[in-house]
């Protein structure tokens, strides 16, 4: 029997921003799924104990409520950065579009196009479980709101792009509900208040009546995360890896 896969799923406090840890145990080529800034200390710890390589950062979208640490970490391993071909990610050396296969080591990703809360989100789909980001939530979903959000799109991904997997696929959603960390698309397509009982003209109306996030707060993460979480540019600048990385080894 080979060795089993690594994952570890990390709950940012502040945020409340789910991050996960992919890898191969037997290659130790490793993935990061949506990582956070200020985790990334404790992502490198977690990389070192298991003796593991960092191949790639993924992002499923440009993230409006945290920092990225994506930039952080491909300066400081040279991991390249891998999105959505719309996601606005400046920084992204891969631009996926749906169907395309992010391999590390013996594993792959599978991108899965589901847009609607920002144009360019991307699921991935990793053996029994899907990536989400803020896609489908437990128990709920992500905004639609500007820029670039459209309920419409968001409803037909959940419906026509998430909701067609094996109902015993576990979801990984991009942020927490209360105190539950995984759910599982049967559950979700039964029990998800967003989405069970309602059609999608009832969809839209719903998320189009829903509080709206300040927008100067929004558009900072904005900024800085279409630069992978880079706030002062040093991309730009042609800052150092060893310098970049230096806070966070």
């Amino acid at each position: 029997m080979g060795l089993q896969p690594v994952f570890r799923q990390f709950l940012h406090a502040d945020s409340g921003a789910f991050a996960y840890l992919l890898a191969d145990a037997a290659t130790g080529d490793a993935v990061l799924v949506d990582p956070v800034l200020g985790d990334v200390p404790l992502y490198h710890r977690a990389m070192r104990e298991n003796r593991l390589r960092l191949d790639r950062v993924v992002e499923t979208h440009l993230h409006d409520d945290h920092v990225s640490g994506a930039w952080v970490l491909h300066v400081g391993t040279g991991a390249p950065i891998a999105a959505g071909s719309r996601s606005g990610i400046e920084v992204a050396q891969r631009l996926l579009e749906d169907g395309e296969i992010v391999d590390f080591g013996g594993e792959s990703l599978q991108a899965i196009g589901t847009p609607g809360h920002t144009p360019g989100c991307m699921s991935y789909l990793w053996r029994d479980r899907v990536f989400t980001g803020d896609t489908m939530l437990i128990g709920g979903c992500g905004s639609a709101e500007p820029p670039g959000g459209n309920p419409g799109r968001l409803f037909d991904s959940l419906t026509r792009r998430l909701l067609t997997l094996p109902d015993e696929t576990l979801v990984c959603p991009g942020h927490a509900t209360g105190r539950r960390r995984v759910s599982c698309i049967g559950e979700e397509r039964v029990l998800n208040p967003c989405l069970a009982g309602k059609s999608r003209d009832e969809f839209i109306a719903t998320a189009r009546a829903a509080p709206r996030i300040a927008p100067a707060a929004r558009d900072i993460h904005l900024t800085v995360n279409a630069r992978g979480g880079d706030p002062e540019g040093a991309h730009a600048a042609g800052q150092t890896r060893e310098a970049a990385w230096a806070d966070y080894h």
